[in-house]
Formats: C-alpha cells, sequence, structure tokens
C-alpha cells in the first residue's frame, strides 16, 4: 500500500468523523431547542434530493452533479426572492 493510498484513507476517515460530530451537534442543539425544525429540514434537502435523483439517474455521479447543479439554482432562486422582499418592504 502506498503512502498516496494511506492518505487518502485518512482523509476520508477524518472526513467522516467530521460528519459525525457535525450529526451528532445537529441532533443535540435539536434535542435542546436551540434550533428549529425548519433549519433541520433546510439542511436535509439536498441530501434528499441526491437519493431522489440517485434513483432516476443511471450513475451516483450523474445524480452528484445534477443535486450540486439543482442546489445551486435553488439557493439563487432562494437569494433572488430574499433580495426583491428586502427591495419591497
Amino acid at each position: 500500500m502506498s503512502v498516496l493510498n494511506i492518505a487518502l484513507y485518512l482523509v476520508f476517515a477524518l472526513m467522516g468523523l467530521g460528519l459525525l460530530v457535525m450529526l451528532a451537534s445537529g441532533v443535540r442543539s435539536l434535542m435542546f431547542g436551540k434550533v428549529k425544525m425548519i433549519s433541520v429540514a433546510l439542511v436535509a434537502v439536498p441530501f434528499l434530493l441526491f437519493i431522489v435523483l440517485r434513483l432516476a439517474l443511471p450513475t451516483w455521479t450523474d445524480a452528484g452533479i445534477m443535486t450540486i447543479m439543482l442546489s445551486l439554482g435553488l439557493t439563487l432562486v432562494a437569494l433572488l426572492v430574499s433580495g426583491i422582499k428586502n427591495l419591497i418592504s
């Protein structure tokens, strides 16, 4: 096993550990009432979108690319709506 492979496994392990810590922190904050349920739901949208797209598209790569494109599009629409709403009021 080369040094590159070991380094890649370490990076993936650290990323996974970071995701687990973020998930645990989010669940803890939700249990103590520090965050609203709508915030958690909005964070879950890209993950749910990815799962739905994976069922509809032939490969994981296609699903990932479409998820990123749709997430960026939804973010742009949300920013535009928010900006117009603040401009009007």
